[in-house]
This record gives C-alpha cells, sequence and structure tokens, in this order.
C-alpha cells in the first residue's frame, strides 16, 4: 500500500515537473574547475581546493519561473568558502538574483545572504541564519521569479519576497533572461565574520552537493519566450501557478516568523549605511 501511495504521489508531482531525480546534464554544463556528474548524472558535485574551485551553469537562459534545486552544503570548518546559487543576465547592466551560503567555523551557523540586481544595481542584501544544519542533508532552494515579485523560498517557506516596484521608479529584473549559474570558491577575504576567518587548507577539498533540479519556467530562446498564453485547462493553471504567485495568510506567517527569528541582516534597516535615506523600495514595509 505504501509503495503504491508512493508511486501515485509521485505521478502527480511528475505533472508539476517537480518529481526531478533528473538527469542534471540534460539541463546543466560544467563550466570550470573540478566539478562532476555521477549516478547518471542525478548528482552534481562542486569541489574545491587551494588551486582552484569549480562551477556550472545551464544550458537555457528563463525569463521568468519557478526554479527549485536540491543542495547540501559544504561540512564541517567551511570557513572562507562562498557557495553560489544564481540567476543573472549578461552585461554592465545585468540583473541577478542570489543565494550565497557564507561558510563558517565548526559549530557556527552558516550565513544565508541573498540579493537583487536590477540593470545593474543591488545592495539589496538580507542575511539569514537557517534553522537546520544545511551540511547533513539535501534542502531545497527556490525562486519564484514573475512579473510582480520575486520570492525566496528554502524548503518551500517563505524567507524574503521583493516586490515589483517600478510605478516608484525602483529597476525591477522583468526583461533580460537568466542563466542559472552556481560555483564552490575561496572568499576569505570577506565572507567568514568579514574576512576575520581565514579558509583552513588542511580541510580541503570541500565539497558541495546538488540534486532534483526543477524548472517550471519560460525558456527563453532566439528572442522569444517558450510561455505560450495559458490554455485555461486546470493542469495548465496549476502547473503555471507560479505566474501569478504571492504569499497566502500562511505564508506570510511564516515569512514574518523567519525574518523574526532568523534574519540577521536587512539593508532596509541600515540607516548607517544610507545616510540620505533608505532605498525607495523599503518605504512599503
Amino acid at each position: 500500500m505504501g509503495a503504491l501511495f508512493a508511486i501515485l504521489f509521485c505521478s502527480v508531482l511528475v505533472m508539476l515537473r517537480t518529481c526531478l531525480a533528473g538527469d542534471l546534464s540534460k539541463d546543466f554544463d560544467i563550466t570550470w574547475g573540478n566539478a562532476r556528474m555521477s549516478n547518471g548524472g542525478q548528482l552534481l558535485t562542486l569541489s574545491q581546493d587551494k588551486y582552484s574551485g569549480s562551477g556550472f551553469q545551464s544550458k537555457n537562459e528563463y525569463l521568468f519561473g519557478r526554479i527549485d534545486m536540491q543542495l547540501k552544503l559544504v561540512a564541517g570548518d567551511s570557513a572562507g568558502t562562498v557557495t553560489a546559487y544564481y540567476l543573472t543576465s549578461v552585461g554592465p547592466e545585468h540583473d541577478e538574483i542570489d543565494f550565497e551560503f557564507l561558510g563558517n567555523v565548526s559549530g557556527q551557523p552558516y550565513t544565508l545572504h541573498t540579493n537583487v540586481f536590477s540593470q545593474g544595481k543591488g545592495n539589496r542584501e538580507e542575511q539569514f541564519h537557517l534553522w537546520f544544519n544545511p551540511t547533513r542533508n539535501f534542502h531545497t532552494y527556490s525562486l519564484v521569479w514573475n512579473p510582480q515579485r520575486i520570492i525566496f523560498l528554502v524548503d518551500n517557506t517563505p524567507i524574503r519576497v521583493f516586490h515589483n516596484d517600478e510605478t516608484r521608479g525602483v529597476p525591477y529584473p522583468k526583461s533580460k533572461p537568466m542563466r542559472i549559474h552556481s560555483s564552490l570558491w575561496n572568499a576569505d577575504d570577506w565572507a567568514t565574520q568579514g574576512g576575520r576567518v581565514k579558509t583552513n587548507w588542511t580541510n580541503a577539498p570541500f565539497r558541495a552537493y546538488y540534486r532534483n533540479f526543477s524548472a517550471q519556467a519560460c525558456v527563453y530562446s532566439s528572442g522569444a519566450s517558450s510561455c505560450a498564453p495559458s490554455s485555461g485547462t486546470n493542469s495548465a493553471e496549476t502547473e503555471r501557478a507560479w505566474e501569478t504567485q504571492d504569499l497566502d495568510a500562511n505564508g506570510r506567517r511564516r515569512l514574518r516568523w523567519v525574518q523574526r527569528y532568523y534574519r540577521v541582516y536587512n539593508y532596509c534597516s541600515d540607516a548607517q549605511r544610507f545616510p540620505q535615506g533608505l532605498p525607495t523600495e523599503c518605504t512599503r514595509r
């Protein structure tokens, strides 16, 4: 009975394109360093030693969508390392949506650093400590990106929402297709406690692991998006729910919980950094 339930449950998830053990080699190219795919492409490992980090990028560009990936981060003393997982366009006035995991000494929490760039402008950092150890098991890190807002989620719990405030003069990433990138690299000049704690290379090689990628998204190719107008059927509306996704009452409660207990930096509360006044988008909060 349990096996039948699992099969039925996974069948439903396949309809939503989220039950993807998936061959990562179909979606990603290794771009540099000592990275490898194993288990028939179901596991991707980034590695970093004293001489080189490593990275990969998606074969496709996307213009809006929901992106999910499971990660297991560098274990033990990971001070100085950064595991970056993000969407970015190309060019000097690029758009970018960031997850960056800043390593730390053994027993101290990882810092999850988030940022949003639009038209080359960033400086919109929010940082969090997670409510679990991200090195022991895989956890799902997701981005919902639609014309109205960007939602950052961890295990489907919202941690941050960045709204489209173009009507108030705030640039918003909406017209430049972006690829998914990830890298593991050394940033001990700033990553851990502002650079005070350096990388202990006796612990190398450092490794981060990826699996179960899912993209419910509009693929952008040859100047056009793959997203045609919705057919209006229930299955199509379910699969493309991200296009208008917002937080319901439960999502707003969970967001407040994360931001109250686990957010450790918010640029919208840093008046010292912005002596001429906080950025415009901060006033909606």
